[in-house]
């Protein structure tokens, strides 16, 4: 039973078909193993052991145990959103995201993972909670939002766990874990409500082929979904095995503004370069051009505004708003900016980040992928994120250590997170793979290639 910790979702399901282990051994298993690490590490904040398992042939992923991010909707389980505001709100029915889980995967969802308060930066330390430890050495940040799922899969809790993505929030704490994370297209799988088109739903997983396993399960529109994307012509899952053809990709070591980063990071880029042009691709310097500022200030106003309209929705829920002493600081003084935007500041932000995309696609015209660093300095020791009380200070410390995910969030594009690169501490380093909009099937290809040449899957955390 100890190699199941290591196995990753589809060699579990594999065993539970073929009668080698029960999906109920399994479960026991996995909640013995919790009980072991989460009091170290504090990724899961709600147990949900209880819940029914699955019929045998009821998903690619049947009798397999999963956790869900506490930032979405489990229908009769509480969702909290790392918010003492909502401590003991219990969600009255699924979202679309969670009933596909439930009813198209055979996934047993047995936990909620822990997130910053309201998914609204980079790391996982809610005051409700307190903060989800890296497995790499405890003193550092597991990043955020979804940072609790990314330590759950990195320590050896499960094999995959629900992550959400707006702002990078699934390929950040996958860079700071050492585990894969791809944030999916605009469209792919539905968000709502979700005006802007900001978020996305999928999951962090320790192999390539889990991540395309479980986006085939789950992919697919929506009646009234707002953002729509071309269908894949075969599975994620087929795309994961085949050799991608040649590439043509562009590397970025800098900040779009050409700001020199950390140098582990700079080296992790470097090195991921390398290993591509090893492999056959084309390689050379290039990136689309941004107005880091005026990027910055739209994304700002994106985001707070999508934020208050989601607190306002929350108010018509439970039928009260927010107190002051009921959020966090930054939370809080967060909330009152998207608060007081104007109709023309919100358009205005939207008309320049509708230009950005046209601009990112036809730099996408003569390149077939962007890497780039997916952090611009190696994970941050807790507390060194705390908000000082100065919102615009932070929010631009915010952007330093995060240059580079937002844009496939504004744009829409799929971008994932490889674990290539780990530093002289023994600190994981991802690298960011950006594509065009509507192909993931090149991400995948180029994931199982670099998987096989550089493999991941079996790299552990000394900690645990």
């Amino acid at each position: 039973m100890h190699q199941l910790k290591w196995l990753d979702a589809t060699e579990q399901a594999q065993l539970i078909k073929t009668k080698q282990i029960t999906a109920a051994e399994l479960l026991s298993y996995t909640i013995d193993l919790i009980e072991e690490l989460n009091p170290k590490l504090n990724a899961i904040t709600h147990k949900l052991y209880e819940n029914r398992l699955p019929s045998p042939e009821s998903g690619p992923f049947s009798g397999v145990p999963f956790l869900m991010k506490d930032l979405e909707f489990f229908a009769n389980t509480p969702y909290t959103a790392g918010s003492t505001y909502l401590k003991d709100f219990i969600a009255p029915a699924d979202s679309e995201y969670s009933s596909r889980i439930r009813h198209q995967t055979g996934l047993i969802t047995i936990g909620k993972t822990n997130t910053c308060e309201f998914g609204l930066v980079p790391t996982t330390e809610p005051l409700q909670y307190g903060p989800t430890r890296n497995p790499w050495n405890l003193a550092y940040t597991a990043g955020g939002s979804s940072g609790g799922a990314a330590v759950a899969v990195a320590a050896g809790m499960v094999p995959m766990a629900h992550a959400s993505d707006g702002g990078g929030s699934i390929r950040i704490p996958a860079s700071c874990c050492g585990v894969f994370g791809l944030k999916v297209s605009r469209g792919r799988i539905p968000k709502n409500p979700d005006p802007v088109g900001l978020g996305v739903n999928h999951v962090i997983t320790r192999t390539v082929r889990d991540s395309a396993g479980l986006l085939d399960a789950t992919y697919g529109n929506h009646p009234g979904n707002p953002f729509y994307v071309s269908q894949p012509s075969d599975s994620f899952v087929t795309e994961s095995t085949k050799e991608p053809r040649k590439l043509k990709i562009a590397v970025l070591k800098t900040g779009f503004n050409g700001k020199k980063i950390h140098p582990d990071c700079e080296d992790a880029v470097l090195d991921a370069a390398n290993l591509c042009q090893s492999l056959g691709h084309d390689v050379e310097e290039g990136s689309p051009t941004i107005n880091v500022d005026t990027y910055n200030r739209a994304f700002q106003v994106l985001w707070q505004s999508s934020f208050s309209q989601g607190i306002h929705s929350l108010t018509n829920l439970t039928g009260r708003a927010p107190k002051q002493e009921e959020l966090e600081p930054y939370t809080w003084e967060a909330l009152q900016c998207g608060n007081s935007y104007r109709g023309t500041e919100y358009l205005a932000a939207i008309s320049y980040m509708q230009q950005v995309t046209k601009e990112v696609a036809q730099f996408f015209n003569n390149y077939d992928l962007l890497l780039t660093p997916t952090l611009s300095e190696p994970p941050l020791r807790i507390g060194e994120l705390c908000y000082p009380g100065n919102i615009e200070g932070y929010v631009n410390r915010l952007n330093e250590w995060v240059p580079y995910t937002p844009l496939a969030n504004t744009t829409g594009c799929p971008a994932m997170s490889v674990p290539l690169f780990w530093n002289k501490d023994n600190l994981p380093i991802g690298v960011q793979f950006m594509a065009p909009l509507g192909d993931e099937a090149t991400l995948f290809q180029l994931a199982g290639q670099l998987e096989k040449a550089r493999p991941w899957k079996d790299k552990k955390p000394t900690i645990i």
